[in-house]
């Protein structure tokens, strides 16, 4: 990617919210999961990874997370499948006993479309099992291993709210990761824990380049009041304030836009 997405290597001073919490993030090795991960191991987390087949991307980021003194566990395989969501978790769990923090945040997004007869059955089931079964499965297997004051965080987008018809699939997901984690969030706080989203704008991630038109690439987030796509450093302090109970411990259910000011409601 031309630029090189930014996320927050040089930047990001870390201040001992999550010391020696344990994070599992989806979609870690790149673009706003590595901004994350990055960020909680800064801020003192020990880290499991999973990601999708990208070794080398996942290498750079396990890389520095043990430059941050921490340790880094990295789990690929594709978790459109139930057996690699137990396989996340189960790593976690041998590793260190529990889970701490559960980032939803990997996702599927295809070509963009000039018709909504292009996305085939196979398609959006597969965008689907990816972006919204995934997060069903690997909560449903990390809540028996999470403890009281645990925090799960999903990642949402403003296309849960402004849904775009190329990627109407993908947007789909988004609004039902929503009504998951409003729903979700009622639930669990009898079991003391905390469930919240992110909902991101336009950020300058791989998503981008893989989805849309080099000419459409050019413009993206001009139209945004900031007038420019995020960094996936500017989303990372979002993870943190809702993951750390010191600074969230009265916030559950919520959806935090991070979205360049753009309304969600």
């Amino acid at each position: 990617m031309n630029p090189i997405p930014d996320y927050g290597l040089d930047s990001y001073k870390g201040s001992g919210k999550l010391i020696d919490k344990i994070a599992v993030i989806t979609g870690g090795d790149s673009g706003i999961g590595r901004a994350v991960a990055l960020a909680y191991a800064r801020e003192g987390a020990n880290i499991v990874i999973s990601y999708l087949n990208e070794d080398d991307d996942a290498q750079e980021i396990q890389k520095a997370v043990h430059q941050a003194g921490r340790e880094c566990i990295l789990v690929p395989g594709d978790i459109s499948q139930e057996g690699q969501c137990k396989r996340i978790i189960d790593t976690a769990v041998e590793k260190f006993k529990r889970i701490d923090i559960l980032v939803n945040n990997a996702a599927y997004q295809g070509k963009q479309v000039s018709d909504i007869s292009e996305l085939d059955h196979q398609r959006v089931e597969y965008t689907f099992r990816t972006n919204i079964i995934s997060m069903f499965d690997l909560v449903r297997l990390a809540i028996p291993h999470m403890p009281k004051g645990s925090a799960i965080i999903n990642t949402g987008s403003i296309q849960a709210y402004d849904p775009s018809a190329e990627i109407l699939d993908y947007a789909t997901t988004k609004a039902a990761i929503v009504g998951f984690t409003k729903g979700l969030a009622d639930k669990l706080l009898e079991k003391g824990i905390r469930v919240n989203a992110v909902a991101p704008g336009p950020v300058w991630t791989p998503l981008v380049v893989a989805s849309f038109e080099k000419s459409k690439n050019a413009a993206f987030g001009s139209h945004y009041p900031i007038k420019r796509p995020a960094q996936p450093r500017e989303l990372a302090p979002a993870y943190v304030f809702l993951a750390a109970g010191s600074d969230s411990s009265f916030v559950s259910g919520e959806i935090l836009a991070v979205t360049g000011g753009k309304q969600t409601a």
